[in-house]
């Protein structure tokens, strides 16, 4: 005997972080006994604490209820019977449960054999789930709240899983929920936190990715109940542009910006890192880890920043350049993925790295171009810029780290808004981009909207975005259709640029 709770299982369970052992692969090492009054099987919320916990097994007794009196009390009855439940190593049914059961046949049950068994079992199933390692098994966790629409609600779930992807992970489930606000402590609701619990165990799941940001606490309470890590959405990102970083400024500004997302969230992580509380026991010279940890990330910011001023003087330098020899510049924008690469790869002869991925490019790339003009046949030179790609509520810590890159947009006497027509979701995308482009702290020049993948994109989709945007210009780069028409429009752009700058 280790433990006597008064409740349901449910209610008082022992927390996973407290347990003996915990693992897909194994059991816990502990089996309940409870009782209830009703004679019946044990409850969906018995079952699920036993699956949380992942018991050797629950033995339910029932109750009749009458007996003799206890002495200021009431009955304390007899059992009527028994059942006895346990997981089961199988992907539709997690658990199983016994019939009714006399008190000797509960007796007779040899529960170490069962364990070993079970154990036995879900070894073999989590081998065989582990065999891709290098790929992180992921769970998506998603809150539609009421500010909410389905369609944009559907849409993010949708890139979350796109940038799961793109990370390297396996998304094995979508779980989501309706609440009028996010729970304060855990986001969801501790019902659906418990159905997460259970897909974790099922599926083999080492992973959780939320589909919004939260604060430190918020990943501390998840991860204590589903017993995996738990990322937000703005650590994916700060992830894949980790991965995507290959020059020393882009490794530079990646860092810079992991480093801001970091420091906010050393405070709470357990009491061995902080004596910032106070009390017994926290007092005592000399610097505590977190105070060490926090201070040395700070001076390392600091640094950072001089070297990403120094890389926003280089740049700047080189602007400068290129103005004084009269060669205007054209910054090619637009949301992550919609082919700007590839286009700047057409116009220009070049071969720079394009790929069907999230944040392909991460590094600025300047080329030049020459284009004839129709009217004059004159040849106008330009440089083009293809630029990191934008996503629907870009993380502050990026837009602070990549202020180097951004100006790239902001100094450029003009822009080129890639759109890409064959996505459902295209019209949120330039609102995206807009919006991000509004924040910055310089305005940007006069933009021209290109429409790209126009053989992707159906015809409906063609005719609203002909209606509500006249001016732009329909392609694509991929099969080189309509740029003739894209160069033309790029010097007249220029041209105006020039004329009203």
């Amino acid at each position: 005997m280790i433990r006597v709770g008064v409740g349901s299982p449910h209610k008082t369970q022992i927390p996973v972080l407290e347990l003996p052992r915990y693992g897909a692969e194994r059991l816990c090492g502990i089996r309940c006994i409870a009782t209830q009054l009703k004679v019946e099987p044990p409850s969906h919320s018995v079952l699920t604490a036993m699956a949380i916990q992942r018991l050797d097994a629950v033995a339910l007794l029932t109750l009749t209820g009458t007996g003799f009196k206890r002495k200021g009390g009431g009955a304390t009855g007899y059992i009527r019977e028994g059942y006895l439940a346990h997981l089961v190593p199988h992907p539709e049914v997690q658990w199983e449960v016994s019939d009714p059961l006399t008190l000797d046949e509960l007796d007779q049950q040899d529960f170490l054999d069962l364990a070993e068994g079970l154990e036995e079992e879900f070894r073999r199933v989590f081998v065989a789930q582990q065999v891709d390692a290098d790929h992180d098994r992921v769970i998506i966790v998603g809150l539609m709240t009421d500010k909410m629409t389905d369609q944009s609600f559907e849409n993010g779930l949708e890139e979350v899983a796109r940038l799961v992807e793109t990370a390297g992970g396996d998304v094995l489930q979508v779980m989501t929920q309706k609440r009028s606000r996010p729970h304060p402590r855990t986001v969801i609701g501790s019902g659906r936190l418990d159905d997460v619990v259970l897909a974790v165990q099922t599926l083999g799941a080492n992973l959780i990715v939320c589909d919004r940001d939260l604060s430190p606490a918020q990943i501390r309470n998840i991860e204590a109940q589903v017993g995996v890590r738990v990322v937000d959405r703005t650590e994916l990102i700060l992830d894949i542009f980790a991965q995507r970083a290959k020059s020393g400024a882009g490794k530079l500004q990646v860092e810079l910006a992991q480093l801001e997302y970091q420091l906010p969230r050393l405070t709470g992580r357990g009491q061995a890192m902080s004596r910032l509380g106070g009390g017994i026991g926290t007092r005592g010279p000399g610097e505590t880890k977190l105070e060490t940890e926090r201070r040395a990330i700070q001076k390392r910011i600091s640094r950072l920043q001089k070297e990403v001023d120094g890389l926003q003087a280089h740049r700047a330098r080189m602007r400068q350049q290129r103005q004084h020899q009269s060669v205007p510049s054209v910054a090619i924008i637009g949301y992550t993925n919609a082919g700007k690469s590839t286009l700047l790869n057409r116009l220009t002869n070049s071969d720079i790295y394009a790929a069907d991925q999230l944040f392909a490019t991460l590094d600025p790339t300047t080329r030049k171009i020459s284009i004839a003009e129709d009217d004059t046949v004159e040849i106008k030179s330009l440089v083009l810029t293809d630029t990191v790609g934008f996503i629907q509520d870009l993380p502050p810590a990026l837009m602070d780290a990549f202020r180097a890159t951004l100006e790239e947009v902001t100094e450029a006497d003009a822009l080129i808004h890639v759109v890409d027509a064959s996505h459902h979701a295209w019209q949120d995308h330039i609102r995206s981009v807009m919006g991000l482009l509004a924040q910055m702290p310089i305005a940007p020049g006069p933009i021209l909207l290109v429409f790209n993948k126009l053989d992707e994109a159906d015809t409906d989709t063609l005719e609203l975005a002909k209606d509500e945007y006249p001016q732009a210009v329909f392609i694509s780069a991929v099969n080189n259709l309509g740029l003739d028409t894209l160069k033309q429009k790029i010097i007249q752009l220029v041209d105006y640029a020039v004329v009203n700058s």
